[in-house]
């Protein structure tokens, strides 16, 4: 009679070898089965795996970060079309209306398009009245959640006052945020020949949006009088104010993707952005010796701005010049973006050398938020902001 002491005493090792054949010493390793394989049948037990790796950069650089672009009624719809024609890589846009046959025209640029409210609307619009619009976004509530799903960073645009726009931003601002994306509107008010009703609805309405977002940035169409020509066209001067839009969303959108030499990434703007309320963002452009100083002050002096960027608590800019940007010309650039900033304010800084262009010019995109309710005086501010920018290069 012959003995297994191995069997006998190691009686849980017998179904790692049971019925398996021998072929050199090799064996063990490859019928040991794996925590997996031990919790399912020995039918179905899958190959085992040593190794995954799943990177997280895709091929070419592009940030993982996911963006969509949301256009809501027909000023923010309008914005995304003009958006298409200068499309920015990594960003996914969409455009949301209670108006069926206005969406056709989004689609035919390439949008993604979401007809909401179609039980209240039928697909013929919100009337003018923001009711109608809230109404068609909660109706469309599931269909916006799957819409926003997975999302980053979600811009909500919308040009406020009328029916669409005004109800639905905001709930679906709301949805996005709850969703966990960090949500951000850039919204016009009317001008003023539109009426003081329309100018109600879109104070309302963006009382509302506030709400909803970690920040709005709100652009007042009605000092578009104030930098376009006297006899431009009704139908340029919408243009304008749609492309308003369309340049807040593409000059931040462009800080994330765009890889830099000095890199700002999603993390930098959302460490700037994330409940920080009410934000301002300028963008502003310079050439020659002073080109980026000049592109600096542009950016921070728009006459579009409904307040000045002095006493922000949080500020990302980024500066985009060709192979001729010098530091002494970054240096410059920097200090008059501080010393328009509260002096403790969370500066993040980046800068992108464009192979693509050619000559000497300089954009400048800055984002501001945080500000500060105390109104102080004027001397109080000169004071504050003497030696608040740190000496980066001895003159």
């Amino acid at each position: 009679m012959k003995f297994y002491p191995l069997l006998i005493f190691l009686p849980s090792l017998l179904p790692a070898f049971a019925f398996v054949p021998h072929h050199g010493p090799q064996s063990f390793l490859k019928t040991t089965p794996t925590l997996a394989q031990s919790q399912t049948s020995s039918s179905d037990r899958p190959t085992p795996k040593l190794f995954s790796f799943n990177p997280l950069m895709p091929d070419g650089g592009i940030s993982p970060c996911v963006i969509k672009v949301i256009g809501v009624g027909g000023g923010g719809s309008n914005a995304v079309d003009r958006m298409m024609d200068t499309r920015v890589d990594g960003v996914e846009f969409w455009a949301v209306n209670t108006d069926a046959q206005a969406l056709g025209r989004s689609k035919a640029k390439g949008a993604q398009v979401l007809n909401i409210g179609m039980g209240v609307t039928r697909g013929l619009g919100a009337g003018g009245n923001p009711e109608v619009g809230r109404m068609a976004a909660e109706e469309s509530r599931e269909e916006i959640a799957a819409m926003v799903e997975g999302s980053d960073l979600v811009f909500v645009t919308s040009g406020m006052g009328g029916g669409t726009g005004s109800g639905a931003a905001p709930v679906v601002a709301e949805i996005a945020k709850e969703c966990g994306a960090l949500t951000v509107g850039i919204v016009t008010k009317p001008f003023m020949f539109e009426g003081t009703r329309r100018m109600k609805q879109a104070v309302d309405a963006i009382g509302r949006l506030k709400k909803n977002v970690d920040t709005v940035i709100v652009v007042s169409n009605n000092k578009l009088l104030e930098i376009i020509p006297e006899n431009t066209p009704l139908e340029a001067s919408f243009a304008v104010a749609d492309d308003i839009l369309r340049q807040g969303v593409v000059g931040i959108s462009d800080i994330i993707v765009r890889p830099g030499l000095i890199n700002v990434d999603f993390a930098d703007v959302r460490s700037v952005m994330q409940n920080a309320g009410s934000a301002l963002m300028g963008i502003g452009t310079g050439s020659g010796k002073t080109g980026a100083e000049d592109a600096a002050a542009a950016a921070i002096s728009s006459p579009l701005l409904d307040s000045p960027f002095d006493q922000a608590t949080g500020v990302v800019f980024n500066i985009v010049g060709g192979n001729s940007l010098s530091l002494k010309q970054v240096d410059r650039a920097a200090r008059v973006i501080y010393d328009a900033v509260d002096q403790d304010a969370n500066v993040i800084f980046g800068g992108l050398v464009d192979d693509s262009i050619t000559d000497d010019s300089v954009t400048m995109t800055v984002l501001a938020t945080g500000f500060r309710n105390e109104d102080r005086n004027a001397d109080d501010k000169q004071d504050s902001r003497s030696g608040n920018m740190p000496n980066f290069l001895s003159e």
